[in-house]
């Protein structure tokens, strides 16, 4: 289906990531021009742009926290492209420990609110103001399962995600729409979430090599199957599409294959090698 993207530009940060990545994929076969963001790995971003040699983009290295090097970094993308249609705001760090809230530190506390929270606000805050004076624009945040329903072990980045999928996601789509108004021809500006659950990228891997975790998780989804990046991918560009989606507002929309807080099958009727 046609998704009316083609020229526009789409920042995506945490583009080097197994998930960001697939988004840029996604996004190129639309025709898109992209700016892809990274932190400590502007290498793999680079070789992403590579690979996507057909796309017109733009790598960009900066540390989300920082909000010199957040504006930097929309300046850049703005002198290259004049503009920036689509913000996906992807970047974020999850601790591979489980550490209960009893021996959770204050400084991982602060580290993760910071890598996931403070960097979707400033990002945000910048794209806003190029709404602002572009009077058009949408941005697709992504949060996680763990916004949803929690995740024993990982208080910190529940609390964070729970706050971008929710809390943001809510309130921006109700000021964006003053920024970037509908008119006849405009379906207005648009703020939306998605949150994957259990997906099979590098990050990830070491957990779900393991089939007793892979029965675990997957017994509490309607779709027994662990999501590939390109699930996840699909659905943030159906979001971004004002063809697509363009009466769809402040949602937040759950990948993870019909996933509840709770077992739908017995982990011993579900074939790991099916998962």
């Amino acid at each position: 289906m046609e998704t009316a993207l083609r020229d526009q530009v789409v920042l995506i940060t945490g583009a080097s990531g197994g998930i960001g990545s697939a988004i840029a994929r996604a996004f190129a076969a639309e025709g898109v021009r992209l700016v892809l963001h990274a932190n400590r790995h502007k290498t793999r971003a680079s070789a992403l742009a590579k690979e996507l040699a057909g796309t017109e983009s733009l790598v960009l290295a900066a540390d989300l926290r920082r909000e010199a090097a957040v504006k930097k970094m929309f300046a850049a993308a703005r002198k290259r492209f004049g503009r920036v249609d689509v913000l996906v705001a992807n970047a974020g760090a999850w601790e591979n420990r489980d550490i209960p809230l009893h021996d959770l530190s204050l400084g991982q506390w602060q580290a993760t609110l910071e890598t996931v929270l403070t960097s979707a606000f400033l990002c945000l805050r910048e794209f806003f103001r190029l709404v602002r004076d572009q009077r058009r624009g949408n941005a697709v945040l992504i949060g996680s399962t763990a916004a949803v329903f929690g995740e024993a072990g990982h208080a910190d980045y529940a609390s964070a995600k729970a706050a971008v999928a929710f809390g943001l996601t809510r309130t921006l789509k109700n000021e964006i729409v003053r920024l970037a108004p509908n008119t006849a021809d405009y379906c207005g500006g648009r703020v939306n979430c998605v949150c994957p659950g259990w997906t099979l990228i590098p990050r990830t891997a070491y957990k779900l090599d393991d089939t007793t975790t892979v029965r675990r998780v997957t017994a509490t989804m309607a779709l027994p199957k662990l999501a590939r990046p390109e699930d996840v991918a699909n659905a943030v560009v159906f979001l971004a599409s004002d063809k697509l989606a363009g009466h769809l507002t402040g949602q937040t929309l759950v990948v993870a294959g019909g996933m509840e807080g709770r077992w739908l099958w017995r982990p011993e009727e579900v074939d790991p090698a099916l998962a």
